[in-house]
């Protein structure tokens, strides 16, 4: 496994208590950074993780808020400024899903699934660069899905969100690229956390057999990508979206 040293720089990690996103926290933690690591609701995930997580010491600190509420990513950011001079590192991970077929799809499950996933994505962004700005350095990597560009049935508000987040970061690449700060999503393929583990069995052996070297991918291979384009040894990597999906 390849190691990077992020000691003495500060990381924001959104959904980074479950999943993915804690795979992503422990894994700069692990690197030396300081994290501030986002949740929406799950207090006992939450509880559960800062305790695993006690040799992190002050360098891991959990804020509870919605990313699809704008007023409250504005409020965590005006909090984060007495203690974090810089955030080095933005990892945009919150997600949700609310499966469901086009013509009997709820209005209000396909806005939130859009507030969270693309308009959360925007609003961290939005503050992020502000204060990334005035380093003149930051490296921000967005979460997306191969769901974006392939599709899947029932998935279209996802789907839907997926694919601006690429679009977003493609713009938002060519527009910050001056100051020093780069812009890159990581789209996972089916990953072996809660997000999937619900399905059912038959429908899991399917999407298995899907992907080319037969087996889920873990939140470890998802952070190491991240790693790699959250380092400064990724300097000239930029409105890119790294592939994580076992072949798909």
């Amino acid at each position: 496994m390849i190691t990077y040293d992020f000691s003495g720089q500060t990381a924001v990690v959104t959904g980074g208590t479950r999943g993915i996103g804690r795979g992503i926290v422990e894994a700069l933690l692990a690197a030396g950074a300081r994290v501030f690591a986002t949740y929406a609701g799950n207090e006992a995930a939450a509880a559960a993780f800062k305790a695993a997580m006690v040799t992190a010491g002050d360098r891991l600190a959990l804020h509870r808020f919605d990313v699809g509420d704008y007023a409250a990513v504005e409020q965590f950011w005006r909090e984060l400024d007495p203690v974090a001079e810089r955030v080095d590192i933005l990892v945009n991970n919150a997600g949700i899903r609310r499966d469901g077929v086009v013509g009997m799809l709820a209005p209000e499950d396909w806005r939130a699934v859009l507030d969270t996933n693309l308009g959360g994505t925007y609003a961290m962004s939005k503050f992020a660069v502000l204060k990334m700005m005035r380093a003149r350095y930051g490296r921000i990597v967005s979460i997306t899905s191969p769901s974006g560009e392939l599709g899947f049935e029932g998935q279209a508000n996802y789907a839907a969100a997926k694919a601006g987040q690429v679009a977003f970061t493609r713009s938002l690449s060519k527009e910050v690229a001056r100051r020093g700060i780069t812009a890159n999503c990581v789209s996972p393929g089916f990953i072996d956390t809660d997000f999937i583990g619900g399905l059912p069995p038959e429908q899991l052996k399917g999407y298995r057999d899907l992907v080319p070297l037969r087996r889920f991918g873990t939140p470890a291979d998802v952070a190491q990508a991240v790693l790699f384009l959250a380092s400064k040894e990724a300097a000239y990597i930029t409105g890119a979206t790294l592939d994580v999906t076992g072949g798909l």
